[in-house]
């Protein structure tokens, strides 16, 4: 084993909002055209922006549905220097058949005003969103249910994981594609440029495993990268997934098990000596308290991933949390920690930024019991 000489980044913590409701989805992108990277949180009944470097709050939408929202996806879509806008909302878990709602939001010429929703097709249980990249150049809104629709106790109809196309006239139906409807307690996704081919593939979470969805012979096919190989019965399936590469460029996901789970998992790429079609599975972390949220991104410099987790729940004598894992070898088995928040942030959602154009990425997260939004800054090696 070659163990690497490691320096992780120290990260210092500034609350720009305590006063948040749930606080279920973050976005970073740039929203008024300065390039500066904003914030934006989708809240119980609010949709806000912080700008930046300020952290001012400027209510975009609220009320949209009698019920919560849920997700947001924001990014340039169109090329003009400022973030388009989507909302997830009329969050019902517990309704498989009637919840659930999609708004793009069109912005007023002062972006600090309310924007205007005009409300898309949609699936029940709406649960997560992203803008994405078309092979061709175009932009699509990719949004992922949790359910199926009437399904019952993940079973059932699979969920219809559906790519929207942007009109031009923003007023006109969205068509939508069926990108997979296979899965069952889908948690979870994220867009990875998998083949370098400048289009989206979708890795996804949930009850059955860790799927790649990607484009096959015209269509759209999913292939499993994590779940129980033949004879092993422990994986219970995964909430969260996200994307990484070791310094050896190999690559790796980082997982929540199973959805609200206990679990930090690492799944490593295959080599030309893998016996089986599915991904090393490697568990760094067994005593979290509801898992909630994922991050993969090089925080020191180090030209390799490191993964960032956080947990919302706790059990008497622990504290909810941030924590960072990066990888002390080259074989991505043997992982280190260090707790980069512990007690201040029950996560909800975990995003990644340069926030103050310093070349370091800076860690943000939206709290749920906590209330709350905190940056985490980062200050470099420790």
């Amino acid at each position: 084993m070659v163990v690497a000489e490691v320096k992780m980044s120290s990260f210092r913590a500034q609350e720009i909002d305590g006063k948040v409701e749930i606080g279920y989805g973050l976005a970073i992108a740039d929203v008024d055209g300065d390039s500066r990277l904003d914030i934006l949180l989708a809240d119980k009944r609010q949709v806000v922006w912080y700008s930046n470097p300020d952290w001012a709050r400027h209510v975009m939408a609220e009320n949209l549905t009698a019920l919560d929202n849920v997700c947001i996806a924001a990014s340039d879509i169109d090329g003009d220097g400022k973030a388009e806008v989507a909302v997830g909302a009329g969050w019902n878990p517990n309704d498989t058949v009637a919840s659930g709602a999609v708004f793009y939001l069109v912005p007023p010429a002062n972006r600090r005003q309310r924007w205007t929703p005009i409300e898309l097709p949609k699936e029940p249980t709406v649960h997560r969103m992203k803008w994405v990249k078309s092979t061709n150049g175009s932009s699509r809104l990719v949004v992922l249910p949790l359910h199926g629709r009437g399904n019952q106790g993940g079973k059932g109809e699979g969920v219809r994981m559906l790519a929207y196309s942007v009109p031009k006239d923003l007023r006109q139906p969205w068509s939508t594609e069926v990108l997979d409807a296979s899965l069952h307690m889908t948690h979870n996704f994220e867009p990875v440029d998998w083949n370098a081919k400048k289009g989206d593939e979708f890795l996804v979470a949930g009850k059955e495993g860790v799927f790649l969805i990607e484009p096959q012979n015209g269509s759209w096919g999913r292939r499993a990268l994590g779940g129980n190989p033949p004879g092993q019965t422990d994986f219970i399936g995964a909430g969260e997934v996200r994307s990484g590469v070791l310094k050896n460029g190999r690559r790796f996901l980082a997982t929540v098990e199973p959805m609200h789970g206990n679990q930090a998992c690492i799944y490593l790429g295959p080599t030309s000596t893998s016996s089986t079609s599915l991904w090393e599975r490697v568990v760094i972390e067994k005593d979290l308290i509801d898992g909630h949220a994922v991050a993969c991104g090089d925080f020191s410099g180090q030209g390799q991933s490191q993964v960032v987790v956080g947990w919302r729940g706790k059990k008497p004598g622990d504290s909810v949390g941030v924590r960072l894992f990066w990888s002390e070898d080259n074989t991505g088995r043997v992982w280190n920690s260090v707790n980069i928040d512990s007690g201040k942030m029950a996560c909800e959602d975990l995003a990644l930024g340069d926030l103050n154009g310093d070349g370091k990425l800076d860690i943000i997260a939206s709290g749920r019991a906590t209330k709350n939004v905190i940056v985490y800054w980062n200050e470099g090696a420790r």
